[in-house]
Protein backbone atom coordinates (compact mmCIF):
# COMPACT_ATOMS: atom_id res chain seq x y z
CA UNK A 1 0.00 0.00 0.00
CA UNK A 2 1.21 3.90 -0.56
CA UNK A 3 2.73 5.48 2.32
CA UNK A 4 1.55 9.28 2.68
CA UNK A 5 3.14 12.25 4.37
CA UNK A 6 1.07 13.55 6.89
CA UNK A 7 -0.41 17.11 6.69
CA UNK A 8 1.71 20.03 7.75
CA UNK A 9 1.05 22.56 6.53
CA UNK A 10 -3.05 23.07 5.96
CA UNK A 11 -2.31 25.79 3.60
CA UNK A 12 -0.79 23.60 0.85
CA UNK A 13 -3.87 21.60 1.08
CA UNK A 14 -6.63 24.15 0.97
CA UNK A 15 -5.68 24.66 -3.07
CA UNK A 16 -6.85 22.31 -5.26
CA UNK A 17 -4.92 20.01 -7.29
CA UNK A 18 -4.60 18.79 -10.79
CA UNK A 19 -2.56 16.45 -12.31
CA UNK A 20 -1.57 16.68 -15.94
CA UNK A 21 0.48 14.69 -18.55
CA UNK A 22 1.40 14.83 -21.94
CA UNK A 23 -0.26 12.78 -24.33
CA UNK A 24 2.27 10.28 -24.41
CA UNK A 25 1.57 8.44 -21.65
CA UNK A 26 -0.52 5.66 -22.86
CA UNK A 27 -3.34 5.43 -20.27
CA UNK A 28 -6.90 4.66 -21.18
CA UNK A 29 -9.96 6.84 -20.96
CA UNK A 30 -11.52 5.35 -18.28
CA UNK A 31 -7.95 5.63 -16.20
CA UNK A 32 -7.61 9.38 -16.85
CA UNK A 33 -11.24 9.59 -16.07
CA UNK A 34 -11.12 7.84 -12.85
CA UNK A 35 -8.28 10.13 -11.45
CA UNK A 36 -9.30 12.98 -13.21
CA UNK A 37 -6.11 13.81 -15.24
CA UNK A 38 -5.87 15.97 -18.88
CA UNK A 39 -3.70 15.45 -21.54
CA UNK A 40 -1.73 17.95 -23.18
CA UNK A 41 -1.23 16.66 -26.17
CA UNK A 42 1.97 16.69 -28.39
CA UNK A 43 1.38 17.37 -32.14
CA UNK A 44 1.95 15.09 -35.09
CA UNK A 45 2.29 16.19 -38.64
CA UNK A 46 1.79 14.09 -41.81
CA UNK A 47 2.76 15.41 -44.70
CA UNK A 48 0.11 18.53 -45.27
CA UNK A 49 -1.92 17.61 -42.23
CA UNK A 50 -1.22 18.41 -38.78
CA UNK A 51 -3.29 17.74 -35.11
CA UNK A 52 -3.11 16.65 -31.98
CA UNK A 53 -2.16 13.56 -30.46
CA UNK A 54 -5.45 11.57 -29.04
CA UNK A 55 -7.70 14.49 -30.38
CA UNK A 56 -7.15 15.07 -34.34
CA UNK A 57 -4.95 11.92 -35.55
CA UNK A 58 -5.21 8.36 -33.84
CA UNK A 59 -2.88 5.17 -34.44
CA UNK A 60 -5.13 4.22 -37.19
CA UNK A 61 -4.81 7.61 -38.73
CA UNK A 62 -0.86 6.74 -38.40
CA UNK A 63 -1.40 3.14 -39.90
CA UNK A 64 -2.70 4.38 -42.72
CA UNK A 65 -0.65 7.18 -43.42
CA UNK A 66 2.09 4.97 -43.58
CA UNK A 67 1.17 2.39 -46.03
CA UNK A 68 -0.09 4.82 -48.63
CA UNK A 69 3.06 7.12 -48.78
CA UNK A 70 5.52 5.13 -47.32
CA UNK A 71 6.91 7.45 -44.81
CA UNK A 72 6.43 8.31 -41.04
CA UNK A 73 4.97 11.13 -39.69
CA UNK A 74 6.71 13.60 -37.66
CA UNK A 75 5.96 14.41 -33.87
CA UNK A 76 6.67 17.51 -31.81
CA UNK A 77 6.71 19.09 -28.19
CA UNK A 78 3.82 21.15 -26.90
CA UNK A 79 5.67 24.46 -26.78
CA UNK A 80 6.54 26.51 -24.32
CA UNK A 81 3.48 29.21 -25.02
CA UNK A 82 0.99 26.08 -25.43
CA UNK A 83 1.99 24.78 -21.58
CA UNK A 84 1.41 28.35 -20.02
CA UNK A 85 -2.05 28.39 -21.44
CA UNK A 86 -2.79 25.23 -20.42
CA UNK A 87 -0.59 25.63 -16.66
CA UNK A 88 -3.15 29.47 -16.40
CA UNK A 89 -5.93 27.93 -16.89
CA UNK A 90 -5.73 25.76 -13.78
CA UNK A 91 -3.71 28.31 -11.71
CA UNK A 92 -6.15 30.90 -12.94
CA UNK A 93 -9.06 29.09 -11.14
CA UNK A 94 -6.96 28.53 -7.45
CA UNK A 95 -5.49 24.98 -8.45
CA UNK A 96 -1.70 23.92 -7.89
CA UNK A 97 -0.33 21.51 -11.00
CA UNK A 98 1.48 18.27 -11.38
CA UNK A 99 2.63 17.85 -14.37
CA UNK A 100 4.25 14.37 -15.64
CA UNK A 101 6.32 15.26 -18.20
CA UNK A 102 7.34 13.15 -20.99
CA UNK A 103 11.56 11.74 -20.64
CA UNK A 104 13.89 14.66 -21.18
CA UNK A 105 15.74 11.81 -22.82
CA UNK A 106 13.12 11.57 -25.62
CA UNK A 107 12.06 15.30 -26.25
CA UNK A 108 12.10 19.04 -25.34
CA UNK A 109 8.82 18.73 -23.66
CA UNK A 110 9.71 18.56 -20.04
CA UNK A 111 12.25 22.02 -20.55
CA UNK A 112 9.44 23.90 -22.43
CA UNK A 113 7.49 22.70 -19.75
CA UNK A 114 9.83 23.46 -17.02
CA UNK A 115 10.64 27.51 -18.36
CA UNK A 116 6.77 27.74 -18.70
CA UNK A 117 6.62 27.15 -15.03
CA UNK A 118 9.43 28.99 -13.85
CA UNK A 119 7.32 32.27 -12.92
CA UNK A 120 4.35 30.79 -11.72
CA UNK A 121 3.47 29.44 -8.39
CA UNK A 122 2.18 26.17 -7.52
CA UNK A 123 3.34 24.90 -10.66
CA UNK A 124 5.76 21.21 -10.27
CA UNK A 125 6.72 19.86 -13.44
CA UNK A 126 7.79 16.21 -12.86
CA UNK A 127 10.58 14.17 -15.44
CA UNK A 128 9.25 10.84 -15.78
CA UNK A 129 12.70 9.79 -17.55
CA UNK A 130 9.70 7.47 -19.31
CA UNK A 131 7.31 6.99 -22.07
CA UNK A 132 4.11 5.69 -22.68
CA UNK A 133 2.91 3.66 -19.54
CA UNK A 134 5.91 3.60 -17.76
CA UNK A 135 5.27 7.43 -17.85
CA UNK A 136 2.03 6.74 -17.22
CA UNK A 137 2.47 4.66 -13.97
CA UNK A 138 3.59 8.14 -12.74
CA UNK A 139 0.47 10.11 -13.45
CA UNK A 140 -1.45 7.46 -11.96
CA UNK A 141 0.71 7.19 -8.47
CA UNK A 142 -0.17 11.30 -8.67
CA UNK A 143 -3.84 10.46 -9.19
CA UNK A 144 -3.91 8.24 -6.36
CA UNK A 145 -2.19 10.70 -4.15
CA UNK A 146 -4.35 12.97 -4.97
CA UNK A 147 -7.44 11.47 -4.01
CA UNK A 148 -5.46 10.43 -0.74
CA UNK A 149 -5.47 13.94 0.47
CA UNK A 150 -1.26 14.77 -0.89
CA UNK A 151 -0.16 17.92 -1.42
CA UNK A 152 1.59 19.04 -4.29
CA UNK A 153 4.78 19.47 -3.55
CA UNK A 154 4.38 15.85 -1.88
CA UNK A 155 3.38 14.78 -5.13
CA UNK A 156 5.96 16.10 -7.17
CA UNK A 157 8.55 14.77 -4.60
CA UNK A 158 7.00 11.27 -4.81
CA UNK A 159 6.82 10.81 -8.12
CA UNK A 160 10.28 12.38 -8.76
CA UNK A 161 11.60 9.67 -6.47
CA UNK A 162 9.86 6.56 -7.88
CA UNK A 163 10.75 7.71 -11.70
CA UNK A 164 14.23 5.95 -10.73
CA UNK A 165 12.04 2.77 -10.59
CA UNK A 166 10.32 2.56 -13.68
CA UNK A 167 10.87 -0.42 -15.52
CA UNK A 168 9.50 0.05 -19.07
CA UNK A 169 10.48 -2.24 -22.08
CA UNK A 170 8.83 -3.84 -25.39
CA UNK A 171 9.07 -5.67 -27.88
CA UNK A 172 8.86 -4.73 -31.69
CA UNK A 173 7.39 -6.62 -34.64
CA UNK A 174 8.46 -5.14 -37.58
CA UNK A 175 11.57 -3.54 -38.22
CA UNK A 176 10.22 -1.01 -41.22
CA UNK A 177 9.26 1.88 -38.90
CA UNK A 178 12.36 2.07 -36.96
CA UNK A 179 14.21 2.43 -40.34
CA UNK A 180 11.39 4.90 -41.83
CA UNK A 181 12.30 7.10 -38.70
CA UNK A 182 16.41 6.88 -39.00
CA UNK A 183 16.89 4.01 -36.03
CA UNK A 184 17.93 1.32 -38.17
CA UNK A 185 20.07 0.91 -41.48
CA UNK A 186 18.27 -0.53 -44.49
CA UNK A 187 20.41 -3.70 -44.20
CA UNK A 188 19.89 -4.18 -40.68
CA UNK A 189 15.99 -3.73 -41.41
CA UNK A 190 16.27 -6.52 -44.89
CA UNK A 191 18.30 -9.05 -42.41
CA UNK A 192 16.02 -8.31 -39.26
CA UNK A 193 12.74 -9.10 -41.22
CA UNK A 194 14.17 -11.92 -43.16
CA UNK A 195 15.52 -13.61 -40.17
CA UNK A 196 12.16 -12.40 -38.37
CA UNK A 197 14.05 -10.85 -35.53
CA UNK A 198 12.16 -9.20 -32.64
CA UNK A 199 14.23 -6.87 -30.74
CA UNK A 200 13.41 -5.99 -27.32
CA UNK A 201 13.69 -2.63 -26.44
CA UNK A 202 14.44 -1.07 -23.03
CA UNK A 203 14.34 2.17 -21.21
CA UNK A 204 17.58 3.03 -19.23
CA UNK A 205 18.50 5.70 -17.61
CA UNK A 206 15.84 7.97 -19.83
CA UNK A 207 16.82 6.69 -23.29
CA UNK A 208 16.14 3.69 -25.26
CA UNK A 209 18.41 0.63 -26.34
CA UNK A 210 17.86 -2.74 -27.47
CA UNK A 211 18.24 -5.46 -25.19
CA UNK A 212 17.78 -8.92 -26.68
CA UNK A 213 16.28 -10.14 -29.78
CA UNK A 214 13.74 -12.78 -30.40
CA UNK A 215 13.39 -14.44 -33.52
CA UNK A 216 10.29 -16.32 -34.79
CA UNK A 217 6.42 -15.54 -35.30
CA UNK A 218 5.43 -12.51 -33.22
CA UNK A 219 2.86 -14.66 -30.97
CA UNK A 220 5.39 -16.54 -29.61
CA UNK A 221 8.03 -13.77 -28.98
CA UNK A 222 5.64 -12.06 -27.10
CA UNK A 223 4.65 -14.67 -24.82
CA UNK A 224 8.67 -15.72 -24.53
CA UNK A 225 9.27 -11.81 -23.37
CA UNK A 226 6.86 -11.57 -20.80
CA UNK A 227 7.38 -14.47 -18.95
CA UNK A 228 11.03 -13.50 -18.87
CA UNK A 229 10.58 -10.04 -18.28
CA UNK A 230 8.76 -11.23 -14.88
CA UNK A 231 9.36 -14.51 -14.21
CA UNK A 232 11.03 -15.18 -10.68
CA UNK A 233 11.07 -11.23 -9.84
CA UNK A 234 10.62 -10.67 -6.15
CA UNK A 235 11.52 -6.89 -6.48
CA UNK A 236 8.38 -6.27 -8.70
CA UNK A 237 5.57 -3.47 -7.34
CA UNK A 238 2.26 -5.39 -7.60
CA UNK A 239 0.29 -3.05 -6.93
CA UNK A 240 -0.26 -2.32 -10.93
CA UNK A 241 1.52 -4.12 -13.77
CA UNK A 242 0.46 -2.48 -17.41
CA UNK A 243 0.27 -3.76 -20.61
CA UNK A 244 0.78 -1.26 -23.10
CA UNK A 245 0.65 -2.31 -27.46
CA UNK A 246 0.24 -0.84 -30.41
CA UNK A 247 -2.76 -3.41 -32.61
CA UNK A 248 -2.01 -6.82 -31.15
CA UNK A 249 -4.55 -8.87 -31.67
CA UNK A 250 -6.89 -9.87 -28.75
CA UNK A 251 -5.33 -13.32 -28.30
CA UNK A 252 -2.10 -11.80 -28.13
CA UNK A 253 -3.15 -9.59 -25.56
CA UNK A 254 -4.99 -11.97 -23.48
CA UNK A 255 -1.81 -14.38 -23.51
CA UNK A 256 0.11 -11.64 -22.31
CA UNK A 257 -2.42 -10.68 -19.33
CA UNK A 258 -2.64 -14.28 -18.47
CA UNK A 259 1.11 -14.90 -17.79
CA UNK A 260 1.37 -12.01 -15.79
CA UNK A 261 -1.33 -13.22 -14.11
CA UNK A 262 -0.03 -16.87 -13.67
CA UNK A 263 3.30 -15.21 -12.73
CA UNK A 264 2.36 -12.65 -10.31
CA UNK A 265 -0.71 -13.82 -9.00
CA UNK A 266 -0.75 -11.15 -6.16
CA UNK A 267 -0.80 -8.33 -8.84
CA UNK A 268 -3.45 -5.81 -8.15
CA UNK A 269 -3.90 -4.32 -11.22
CA UNK A 270 -3.32 -5.19 -14.68
CA UNK A 271 -4.70 -2.53 -17.12
CA UNK A 272 -4.46 -2.74 -20.54
CA UNK A 273 -3.68 0.17 -22.37
CA UNK A 274 -3.46 1.06 -26.42
CA UNK A 275 -0.79 3.14 -27.25
CA UNK A 276 -1.15 6.70 -28.90
CA UNK A 277 -0.24 8.13 -32.20
CA UNK A 278 2.99 9.46 -30.84
CA UNK A 279 4.15 6.13 -29.37
CA UNK A 280 2.31 4.03 -32.39
CA UNK A 281 4.63 6.69 -34.92
CA UNK A 282 7.83 5.51 -33.40
CA UNK A 283 7.00 1.46 -32.71
CA UNK A 284 4.14 0.32 -35.64
CA UNK A 285 1.77 -2.25 -34.93
CA UNK A 286 2.41 -5.45 -32.76
CA UNK A 287 4.33 -4.06 -30.25
CA UNK A 288 3.63 -4.43 -26.84
CA UNK A 289 5.05 -3.31 -23.42
CA UNK A 290 5.11 -4.48 -19.73
CA UNK A 291 5.78 -1.60 -17.27
CA UNK A 292 5.90 -1.54 -13.44
CA UNK A 293 7.77 0.11 -10.90
CA UNK A 294 10.54 -1.69 -9.09
CA UNK A 295 9.84 -2.07 -4.86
Amino acid sequence: MLQYINQKDKDDFAMKIKILSDSTCDLSEELLKKYDIDMIPLTVVMGERSGKDGIDITPEDIYEYVEKSGRLPATSATNIFEYKDCFTKWTDQGYSIVHISLGSGFSSSYQNASIAAEDMEEVYVVDSNNLSSGQGLLVLKAGEMKAAGCSAREIYKACMEAAVKVESSFVIDSLDYLYKGGRCSALATFGGNLLKIKPSIDVKDGKMGPSKKYRGKIERVIKEYVRERIKGRDDIDTHRIILTHTKCSPEIVKDAYDIIREEIPDAEEIPVTVAGATVTTHCGPNTLGVMFLRR
